[in-house]
Formats: C-alpha cells, structure tokens, sequence
C-alpha cells in the first residue's frame, strides 16, 4: 500500500500479522477494511460534538487501529495495490479532517498562549494538509522523483505519529482541557515545522 511511518512499520509485529490473518478469513478485502475505519471515525466525531472525550478517544483509537490492520491484511494476502494506496490515502484525510473538526467543536472558544483555540485547529489543519501536499507537489513536479528520496522527505511528525501524540494529548484532556490544548498547539507547530523540512529537502534536491 502507500508509504506508511516508521512508526506503523515498527507496529507490525507477528502477532498482528496473525491477527490480520484472522481477519482476513472473514473474506473482507483490504479495500473494505480501509472504509470500515470510517465508521468509528464518524461515531468518534459524533462523540466530540456531544462533548464526551473518553468515547471519542476510544473511537479514533479503534479507527486508527482498523487502518493498520487494512494494511497488514493487504500485505499477509498478497493484495497490496496502488489502487488500496490510494483509497487508503484518501480515507485517512477524510478521518483526520473528521477528528480536527471534532476537536474544534469539543474545546470551544477560548485562547491558548494568547492565539484563539480555533486558530490553533487552523495551524493543526493546514500543517498536516502541507506536510503531505509537499511530498506530492514535489513528485508531481519532478523535483523530488525518486521513491528512496520522496521516502527521505520524511521530517519531525508524520501523519501517524501526528496522531498518535494528539490521541495522547486527549487523554489527558480528560484530566485538564488546558493539557489537549497544549498538546494540539505543539502538534499543530510541529506539522507545520515538518512541511518546512520538506519544502527545504524538495528544494536542496532541485539545486
């Protein structure tokens, strides 16, 4: 499938390639698996707009994991396609925008380090779309060609470990909001640092 974080690679163990086996007798394609993850995203949203952080945590979580698993079971059936590359691509923007609007819905109106709450969800929001729209803009325009140095593009936080640090940062938000905002305002400055050292790598490749 498409170009995953060392940290995925890192969380594929033998135990999940079991596990996606198990899965995989259920008979649903990788493909199926990458649009199941959908649903707890949908239901994780609907659980930050109804203001119940636990549920929402718990449904992105699942999401998230359902988006390893699609992965695992395309690789452990022989079914890895750049088709499953791109509707895996697409659906991870769709939960990820999913999971910023319902951050921005949870934590309301306020201001964090004298910046507006919603500002710092603007800077998270356009971080992470910049970080990957770099990569891309970078192929598509022949600056950056080869896969080993699209790969090198890497940078400070990439998407999964993006959302790794801000499903940390919603834990403990159930103990003190003002901690989510801190961890979303950290993230969202450190997505946008990633787009940078991309931008600057796209550029020093070109020379």
């Amino acid at each position: 499938m498409r170009e995953k974080d060392m940290l995925k690679a890192t969380l594929r163990s033998e135990k999940t390639d079991r596990l996606a086996g198990g899965l995989a007798a259920i008979g649903l394609s990788p493909n199926a698996w990458t649009l199941i993850s959908l649903v707890p995203a949908l239901a994780g949203l609907a659980a930050l707009v109804m203001h119940q952080l636990a549920l929402g945590l718990a449904m992105f979580a699942l999401s998230a994991f359902i988006d390893i698993v699609d992965g695992t079971v395309a690789r452990v059936t022989n079914q890895v396609s750049d088709k499953g590359a791109y509707i895996d691509g697409v659906v991870d923007r769709y939960v990820e925008l999913m999971l910023y609007l319902g951050l921005l819905i949870y934590i309301g109106r306020g201001e964090f380090l004298g910046l507006p709450n919603e500002a710092w969800i603007v800077l998270l929001i356009f971080g992470g779309l910049m970080t990957s729209f770099v990569r891309a803009y970078a192929d598509h325009r022949g600056i950056v060609k080869d896969p080993g140095e699209l790969k090198r593009m890497g940078g400070l936080l990439e998407r999964l470990e993006r959302l790794m640090l801000l499903y940390f940062g919603m834990f403990l938000g159930l103990f003190d909001i003002q901690w989510l905002m801190a961890v979303i305002a950290l993230t969202a400055l450190l997505a946008n640092a990633t787009a940078l050292q991309r931008i600057r790598f796209a550029l020093r490749a070109k020379s």
